[in-house]
């Protein structure tokens, strides 16, 4: 069964972040028809502000409000425009003052939001850094799963690329997508390797050997992708196994092309100091470099 899905779409009012709160809207609306619509005013920049335009600061400070709770109001008028065929979309409306973040992160649990939909945004070599890091500091702040937006929505999502790694969240993040993309076909991906193979290689053993063990680690991880994919209660039909022996970043990106994926669920987790480091440079170069929008579950 899907879930039901109450997203909270974070905007800067730029056009970027709009492609977000529409795509926002459109998974509201094939859910429960709610969507909690957020600007947040930088309460660093509000500080600067008053430093620098006292005393007409305050004047200029309310004119913001009215500018961006006037913006807001117009955004959730198109977002919840009544489409022909489509389910009645309610937009509600929040203008917040402080850390952009940690006010994102307080707002989507203060309103029961369980996912928490974003723009990417800015351009060149550092939007990419950028962009990852940001989205890491964010997933930091909220136990909700992110979805980042990188192209303009036109329909629902086509084909979903899953990279699970067999631990717990696997099932949960099989389960927020088939909640988002309930027609998409999933392919569920999981990069192999075999413990300690460049000390084997070091140690002498032979390459033959290597081999097997590759094969026999590849069957099993095969294995328990059918085990993963009944126990998400997929039929044949709605999905497709991807094993390989790869980086699992640059395998992401490359499977993102070659199977025409248009969203990349990845999982974010970890016990360990080490863990959390390998795993969050994962999430950052494939939110980095994908061209499909990146779904990110804790």
């Amino acid at each position: 069964m899907n879930m039901v899905l109450l997203p909270l779409a974070a905007t800067d009012l730029s056009a970027p972040s709009r492609h977000a709160a529409q795509r926002a809207a459109m998974l509201a609306r094939q859910s429960a028809g709610k969507l909690a619509l957020l600007h947040v005013l930088e309460k660093n920049a509000l500080i600067e502000l008053r430093r620098l335009f006292a005393p007409n600061a305050e004047a200029l400070e309310q004119s913001m409000h009215k500018q961006a709770q006037q913006a807001l109001a117009e955004l959730a008028v198109e977002l919840g425009r009544v489409q022909p065929g489509a389910q009645p979309l309610c937009v509600d409306c929040h203008l917040h003052e402080g850390t952009v973040l940690t006010s994102i992160a307080e707002q989507a649990e203060a309103l029961g939001c369980n996912l928490v939909v974003v723009g990417a945004h800015g351009a060149g070599f550092m939007r990419h850094w950028l962009l990852g890091a940001t989205a890491e500091r964010l997933l930091r702040k909220t136990l909700q799963p992110v979805l980042v937006v990188k192209q303009a929505p036109q329909l629902g999502y086509r084909k979903v690329l899953v990279a699970v790694d067999f631990s717990h969240w696997s099932l949960r993040a099989i389960a927020l997508a088939r909640s988002i993309a309930p027609q998409a076909p999933l392919v569920l991906l999981h990069a192999c390797e075999i413990p300690f193979e460049g000390k084997m290689r070091f140690a002498g053993i032979e390459e033959e050997t290597i081999q097997q063990h590759r094969q026999t680690i590849k069957r099993e991880a095969l294995a328990r992708l059918d085990e993963l994919a009944l126990d998400a209660g997929l039929t044949p039909a709605q999905w497709q196994p991807l094993v390989a022996f790869a980086n699992p970043p640059d395998f992401i990106l490359e499977q993102e092309e070659e199977q025409g994926a248009d969203l990349i669920v990845l999982g974010k987790h970890g016990t360990g100091m080490t863990e959390e480091l390998l795993l969050g440079s994962v999430t950052k170069h494939v939110l980095g470099q994908a061209r499909a929008d990146v779904l990110v579950v804790r």
